[in-house]
C-alpha cells in the first residue's frame, strides 16, 4: 500500500508540475497579450479578434488605432505610420455592432492602459456602419471571452491552462517558425482573384422586396440611443484625441438592398443625422467615400459591400490630405445628393438580369 501511496503521490506531483509548467509557458509567452507586450523574436499568430484585440488594446505601443467591423481589417497599419506617421494597431470585429466598439474603446481609453502604454491617444479610426446603429445597445456579434476582458485574474485558467493555447498559438508558430504579419492582421481571406463581379454577381442575393415604405425617423430614436451610449461619451471624454469616422464605400448593390427593403429615405436622413451628431464635435473628422467612382465597378468588391485592400489604402491617403472629408451638414447633404444621383441613375435591372 505505501508503495502504491507514493507512486499516486508522484504522479499527483508530475500533473501539478506539469501543469504549473504549462501555465508559466503560457503567462511568459503570452499569446493573447493579456499580461504584456510580446516578447521580442516570438513568432505570434494574430487571428482571434475576440480573444486578441483586448490584450493588443491593454499592452501593445501605439498612440493611434483602428476601430469597427469587417470594413476595416484590409488596413495595412503600415499605412498609417508612412502616411501620417501613427504608430497603429488594429483592434476591428468582423459585424461589430457599437456596443462591440464600445467594449474595446472602454480599453483604450481605460487609465490603466494609457500607464503601461506611456503614451497619450493621438487618433482613432473608426468605420461608422450605419446599418448596425439600429441595434440594441447592448447587443454584440459574438459573446466574448470576458475572462480576457476582464481584471480578474482567478478566472484566467480559462486561458493559462487552456489546450487551444498551448498547441495552436505557441507550439504551431514555433513548429512553423513563422508568425502573423502585425500590419496586415485579420486581412480578409480572399485573394486577388475574388474581387471581380462575376464573383460578386454570382454570390449576390437579392432581399425580398417590401411593399410598405418605413418612415423617414423610423431609424432615428435606436441610433441616437446607440451614439449616446456607445460612441460619443469617447469623443467628448477626450478631446485631445482626433477621431476620424468614415462611412464605408459599400458597393452599389448595398444600396439596391436598401431599395428592395423600401428603407431608402429613412437609411439617408439615418446618414444626415449621424454626421450631424459627429459634427458637433471639435476632435471629429468625418469622411464620405459611399460615392467614390470605385463603387459602380464591382470588380473591386468580393461581395456587395466588402472591397479589395487597394481602397483602404485610398482612405488613408484621403485622411492625410482631407479628400472626400464632411466639415457641416451642408457638405454632407451635397455628398448624400451626389449619392443619390448614382443610385438613381443606375440601371439595377440591366445588372441583375444578368446570367452570372
Amino acid at each position: 500500500m505505501k508503495k502504491y501511496r507514493n507512486l499516486f503521490i508522484s504522479l499527483i506531483a508530475i500533473l501539478v508540475a506539469a501543469t504549473v509548467a504549462v501555465a508559466a509557458l503560457v503567462v511568459y509567452v503570452d499569446p493573447f497579450f493579456h499580461y504584456h507586450a510580446p516578447i521580442q523574436g516570438f513568432p505570434y499568430i494574430v487571428d482571434n479578434q475576440l480573444s486578441q484585440n483586448p490584450g493588443m488594446a491593454k499592452n501593445m505601443l501605439y498612440d493611434s488605432c483602428i476601430i469597427g467591423s469587417s470594413m476595416t481589417v484590409n488596413f495595412d497599419t503600415d499605412d498609417f505610420k508612412e502616411l501620417l506617421g501613427r504608430d497603429t494597431v488594429k483592434l476591428s470585429y468582423s459585424g461589430a455592432y457599437p456596443k462591440d466598439d464600445n467594449n474595446i474603446l472602454s480599453i483604450v481609453f481605460d487609465r490603466n492602459t494609457y500607464a503601461r502604454r506611456n503614451r497619450g491617444m493621438k487618433a482613432v479610426f473608426i468605420a461608422a456602419d450605419i446599418p448596425t446603429m439600429t441595434a440594441d445597445v447592448d447587443e454584440i456579434k459574438y459573446p466574448l471571452p470576458e475572462y480576457l476582458y476582464d481584471d480578474n485574474y482567478l478566472n484566467d485558467v480559462e486561458y493559462v491552462l487552456n489546450k487551444d493555447v498551448l498547441f495552436e498559438y505557441i507550439l504551431k508558430p514555433v513548429i512553423q517558425g513563422k508568425g502573423s504579419d502585425l500590419s496586415e492582421i485579420y486581412f480578409s481571406w480572399w485573394t486577388p482573384d475574388y474581387y471581380n463581379i462575376q464573383w460578386v454577381m454570382h454570390n449576390y442575393e437579392k432581399p425580398e422586396a417590401v411593399a410598405e415604405s418605413a418612415s423617414e425617423d423610423s431609424f432615428i430614436p435606436a441610433t441616437e440611443r446607440n451614439l449616446e451610449a456607445n460612441i460619443l461619451p469617447f469623443v467628448g471624454a477626450n478631446p485631445d484625441t482626433e477621431f476620424y469616422f468614415f462611412f464605408p464605400p459599400y458597393s452599389i448593390l448595398y444600396w439596391n438592398n436598401v431599395l428592395c427593403e423600401n428603407t431608402y429615405e429613412a437609411t439617408m436622413n439615418q446618414y444626415r443625422y449621424v454626421a450631424k451628431r459627429l459634427l458637433e464635435y471639435d476632435n471629429v473628422r468625418l469622411f464620405y467615400f459611399q460615392n467614390i467612382d470605385e463603387v459602380l465597378d464591382l470588380n473591386n468588391y468580393a461581395d456587395y459591400s466588402h472591397y479589395k485592400p487597394e481602397i483602404n489604402r485610398f482612405m488613408v491617403e484621403c485622411f492625410k490630405s482631407g479628400e472626400h472629408e464632411i466639415h457641416s451638414e451642408d457638405e454632407m447633404a451635397k455628398e448624400l445628393s451626389k449619392m443619390d444621383e448614382m443610385v438613381r441613375g443606375f440601371d439595377f435591372e440591366a445588372l441583375l438580369s444578368q446570367e452570372w
